[in-house]
Parts: C-alpha cells; sequence; structure tokens
C-alpha cells in the first residue's frame, strides 16, 4: 500500500512521550481516580509534542497531543491497544509548505500549499493486537522518543509484536483535521483514515488544509 506509506509511518513514530525534562518513570498504566473510583492499571494520559507529516512527505505541522492509551487482554493471551489522540496544530514553516493532503493518493478535493501559523485541531485514534508478549503496567521506556516499536518491547516483552508494525490486517486509525474558521483557507478539513499494515495497508485521505 504505497499511498499510505509516509502518513501511516508517521503515525507509528510518534513518541509516546516526549515532554521536555517529565521523567520517563511518568509514563506508567495507573490513573489517580477520583472519588471512589479505583486507578485503572490499563489505561494512562500522557502529552506529546511532536511533528506531523503530510501523505506527500515532509513536515507541515507541529503537533501538541493528549494521548489516551488503553490495554486489554483478550482470551486468547493476546492485547489490544487503543490510542486515542486529541490535540491542537500550528503549520510551521517560513512562506509556504506542501498540504498534507497535497498527493495523488487523494483523490477528493485538496490544495497544494499551505502557509506559515495555520491552527485547527484533530482527534483520532490508531488500534492493534499485541502477540507474543506479556503486558508490564509498571515498566518504562528508558529512552527518548519513546516510539511505538520501542513502548512495544518496553512494556511487553522483546518477543512482542504489534500488528500496526508488521504485515497484518489487524490494524484500523482515523484521523480528522479541522482548521478554524477565518484564516482564509481553500479547505478546512483533512480526513485519514485506513486499515491493515504493511502489505495489508489500505489508506484513504480526503480533502486537505490549504490556502492555495
Amino acid at each position: 500500500m504505497r499511498k499510505g506509506t509516509t502518513y501511516m509511518k508517521r503515525l507509528l513514530a510518534i513518541p509516546v512521550l516526549v515532554v521536555g525534562a517529565l521523567a520517563l518513570a511518568a509514563f506508567a498504566f495507573a490513573n489517580p481516580g477520583h472519588g471512589n473510583k479505583q486507578p485503572h492499571p490499563n489505561k494512562a494520559t500522557v502529552l506529546i509534542h511532536t511533528t506531523d507529516g503530510s501523505c506527500s512527505g515532509g513536515t507541515w505541522a507541529d503537533d501538541t497531543i493528549m494521548r489516551t492509551i488503553k490495554v486489554h487482554k483478550n482470551k486468547d493471551g493476546s492485547y489490544r491497544i487503543r490510542e486515542q489522540d486529541k490535540g491542537f496544530f500550528s503549520t510551521n514553516a517560513g512562506g509556504t509548505i506542501a498540504s498534507p493532503g497535497n498527493c495523488p493518493a487523494n483523490t477528493s478535493a485538496h490544495g497544494h500549499t499551505v502557509r506559515l501559523g495555520v491552527v485547527g485541531t484533530f482527534k483520532g485514534y490508531i488500534t492493534g493486537k499485541v502477540t507474543g508478549g506479556t503486558f508490564n503496567p509498571t515498566a518504562t521506556c528508558g529512552v527518548t522518543p519513546c516510539t511505538q516499536s520501542v513502548f512495544i518491547a518496553a512494556f511487553f516483552g522483546p518477543t512482542a509484536t504489534f500488528s500496526c508494525l508488521s504485515n497484518s490486517p489487524k490494524c484500523k486509525f482515523k484521523y480528522d483535521y479541522h482548521a478554524k474558521q477565518d484564516q482564509n483557507l481553500l479547505f478546512r478539513h483533512w480526513l485519514d483514515k485506513g486499515h491493515g499494515a504493511g502489505t495489508f495497508l489500505q489508506e484513504t485521505f480526503r480533502g486537505d488544509i490549504a490556502d492555495a
């Protein structure tokens, strides 16, 4: 699935935790709980700062993401991971840069470039299956950045495999971007969604964030 390779790699390469001097040990699967609710050992929320790649390659925006990661153990001993993201973006290059939807794979109406300083919001998720490992909710990545592959090895063991990092139909994702109004844009909404990974990857792009 050549058309989605660049963007799919961007999703999987997002650091799980890159927040200045915040200690890696702070990333643990436990919430403090509220009232009589008990901490959830299989859920964590972290703040992420990263860059955003377009489907044509390159970097078009800086992202601030609040990510909630959930781990669910299946009856067969495997695990389901869901990373739920929401946050803000701001285009990051001087002059103009390639818009996120500017690529041959985008068959819907789209633009070509977007200027510096365009801002907006986004939300999305990626979910897949982990096999061959055992979940350790008290683990830490130990290195920065804690990419998806590092995270899987640290929290599930070195023999674990994640379906979204292999040739597998068991991966699904969807990301919606909306630029704020009154920014003189041709297109304000970009959608990237798909399923599968590697040779099974099927990805769709619609719309754009573009002013030309």
